[in-house]
């Protein structure tokens, strides 16, 4: 009997362990299954050390758009960057390959990203996540690598996710209408600002406290470059700003303290790397944009992904959630 076709496998933690050891040269690794997303990730642990497995898939990230990452986290890891590692096997190799029940899977290991997720920042941390995010934008600025990697700019962000999320508004076409009017005045605005000037290059595009760790000793280590892509470099700005964002909406956090502690982030980040003040302007609209990706990103990724939170009654909570960053940031 032929195989039915799939769509999205989950393979076996078990045989990850014996495939990594024998890859890799490891004994003793115990693994298991983390995290199930457009892509599935794996713990790996040993008596002297830990590991992350990314476990890809096609319909996601192409074969070359994963070496594309790897280029870049080994680019910034040899620069000195504050990132999590990608390994290389026994062979040299650092995709791995896997014959799954939907075709091709490939995954990659990336040494484990010491301690923990800090949500509600010191000044100390705040500081070092903007140095350490100035280093990587030094190291990432006016490249290009040898391979395709997403581009965020309009047609990437706004008008193509609002094609995707169509349908996904048919009970709520006022919503639909709303946004793409907002696209459109976030289009015009933007064409005003001097957008050559800006800083280019890669951008990791979720840089959210979910995406980095602090150790005990209070050193960071950012991961989850999944969404790296090229743009402009004050994006990752702009995503650390939604940080400070979702603490006024969902957690009550005056505005004088939330403008505060990105005030703090930003002048470290401005010990390493200039920002100019048209490029903090523009992260009201930025942010507009981010969302909208975000969004559609959801709606694209129904069957595989989203399906269990990406509700009508969600679509209308984060259409409100955008309402509220344009009220509070005067977009328009």
């Amino acid at each position: 009997m032929s195989l039915f076709p799939t769509q999205y496998s989950t393979l076996s933690a078990a045989a990850l362990r014996l495939y990594i050891e024998q890859a890799y040269g490891f004994t003793g690794l115990t693994c298991r299954y983390l995290l199930r997303g457009v892509s599935d990730t794996y713990v790996l642990e040993g008596s002297a050390a830990k590991y992350i497995l990314k476990i890809y898939r096609e319909a996601h990230r192409s074969l070359d758009e994963i070496r594309g990452e790897v280029a870049l986290l080994t680019l910034l890891c040899d620069n000195g960057a504050r990132v999590a590692a990608p390994l290389a096997d026994a062979a040299g190799e650092y995709v791995q390959h896997f014959a799954a029940a939907e075709g091709s899977r490939h995954g990659v290991l990336f040494a484990y990203a010491e301690g923990n997720s800090v949500y509600t920042l010191s000044d100390a941390q705040l500081r070092t996540v903007g140095r350490e995010m100035a280093r990587v934008h030094n190291c990432t600025a006016g490249l290009q690598l040898p391979y395709p990697r997403p581009i965020y700019n309009v047609a990437t962000t706004l008008t193509g996710p609002l094609q995707v999320l169509e349908p996904s508004f048919q009970a709520y076409p006022e919503g639909l209408t709303y946004l793409r009017e907002l696209a459109a005045a976030v289009e015009r605005k933007l064409a005003e600002f001097d957008l050559g000037a800006f800083g280019y290059g890669y951008c990791q595009y979720d840089f959210l406290p979910k995406n980095f760790h602090f150790d005990a000793q209070d050193a960071l280590t950012f991961f989850d470059f999944d969404f790296a892509g090229q743009g402009y470099l004050v994006n990752d700005v702009m995503s650390f700003f939604v940080h400070f964002f979702l603490d006024r909406y969902y957690k009550g956090v005056p505005p004088a303290e939330a403008e505060r502690a990105f005030a703090v982030f930003l002048a470290g980040y401005r010990e390493v790397r200039p920002l100019s003040e048209a490029e903090l302007a523009a992260i009201p609209y930025l942010g507009v944009m981010f969302w909208t990706f975000y969004l559609g990103f959801a709606a694209e990724n129904f069957d595989d992904w989203s399906n269990f939170f990406f509700t009508p009654r969600y679509i209308q909570e984060r259409v409100a959630l955008i309402k509220q960053w344009v009220e509070w940031y005067g977009v328009g």
